[in-house]
């Protein structure tokens, strides 16, 4: 029998910000008990129909490169299709088979060999400046290359060839179009800023970047970087040149050893597997932005309670007055007998009256077992293994 997957993430809002294959990455982190939100800050425009692209097709075909250097795995795959599409597919695999072949990566590399080619060359750090350094150290003056772009177009690749000496061909098989909601991408980066968000997933950097500008826009950048920078929000980023943006912010992602949307899930796996949590005497609590988990149990907690629960795991056994417990609540009540009802509820739905104590005349503290210091927050993990 196959066992359950664990929920690891049990309680965890995560806000994918990827358009292309969101729903996967949504399911496969939804499956370890995250919670869901999607709002991509970018579309992606394919160029299947383009002209442009059948006609640079073609005179590749015609006038065959000496290096092909491939950015994306999608770009190809997507050229491979488009070139199917106008029944050109064989001859220009053919091209690119008799060609020195330079791959942006490792999933670059993964579509090259699903084209039944393979790549001659891979730059590891997946950035374009080691394709650029490799290939003006072998030199390049005389030969052809053309350059399948990812879809913020050149990134300097075009101009650095042609300094050099070489011919260069352009292709751009897609292009970065913009968000398809809007308002749900205003909305995403305003949740991050209010707290409501544990952790955002970027897939790309031109989608980074555009998130990062959408913060900016909505006046609510330096309290978003202010959480990623403090762990409070996990920023994950696919590989390091999707975490450019976040770095040049002061923001250190979470990236996995390899570039790829699996590796990523069990990075953010890892990294909630691996927080501290807070050992009380009904078993390990973990409270996220929507959700808390306590023994291994999503509690069905109402937002209210929640907040109660949060404030009291900030103070990790420290007593939490009641004005505190009346100020976390909605509404501006005074009344001491709403917050002893907020705390009867709250030990309702944990299902041990014993977890949080009343001290007598003070106010309220969760029994905790363990004796680290009051406030303390777990720290991101900045890496992680595949």
């Amino acid at each position: 029998m196959t066992e359950p997957i664990a929920q690891t993430m049990a309680g965890c809002v995560v806000l994918v910000t990827a358009d292309r294959r969101s729903a996967e990455l949504g399911a496969a982190l939804g499956r370890r008990g995250a919670v869901i939100r999607h709002a991509p800050a970018l579309s992606m425009v394919p160029n299947e129909d383009d002209a442009q692209l059948v006609a640079a097709t073609r005179g590749l075909i015609e006038d065959p490169p000496d290096i092909v250097v491939v950015t994306t795995g999608i770009g190809f795959r997507g050229w491979i299709e488009a070139a199917d599409a106008v029944g050109l597919a064989e001859p220009l695999t053919a091209v690119l088979s008799r060609a020195r072949i330079v791959a942006r990566g490792p999933k670059a590399r993964g579509a090259i060999q699903a084209a039944g080619l393979q790549a001659d060359w891979v730059a590891e750090s997946e950035t374009s400046v080691e394709i650029a350094e490799a290939l003006l150290d072998d030199g390049v003056e005389g030969l052809t290359i053309a350059v399948q772009h990812h879809g913020a177009g050149s990134d300097g690749l075009d101009d650095a060839f042609t300094a050099a000496g070489a011919r260069v061909r352009s292709l751009v098989v897609y292009r970065w179009g913009p968000p398809p909601d809007p308002a749900a991408l205003d909305a995403s980066v305003r949740s991050v800023a209010a707290g409501e968000i544990d952790a955002v997933v970027f897939t790309s950097a031109p989608g980074a970047a555009a998130w990062l500008g959408a913060a900016d826009a909505a006046r609510v950048a330096d309290a978003v970087v202010a959480r990623m920078r403090s762990g409070r929000t996990v920023a994950a980023a696919v590989g390091p040149t999707t975490a450019r943006p976040l770095l040049d912010r002061g923001v250190e992602p979470l990236i996995p050893d390899r570039g790829r949307l699996g590796s990523l899930v069990r990075a953010l796996v890892g990294h909630y597997g691996g927080l501290q949590v807070l050992t009380t005497s009904a078993g390990a609590l973990q409270v996220h932005a929507g959700a808390a988990v306590l023994d291994g149990r999503v509690l069905a907690l109402s937002p209210s309670g929640l907040e109660v629960l949060r404030l009291l795991a900030s103070r990790r056994g420290d007593v939490v007055t009641r004005s505190e417990v009346l100020a976390a609540l909605p509404g501006d009540s005074r009344d001491p007998h709403a917050a002893e009802v907020a705390i009867a509820r709250l030990r309702d739905a944990t299902g041990d009256r014993g977890l949080v104590r009343t001290v007598v005349k003070r106010g309220y503290r969760l029994e905790v077992l363990d004796d680290a210091p009051a406030g303390e927050a777990p720290q991101p993990v900045r890496r992680a293994r595949a």
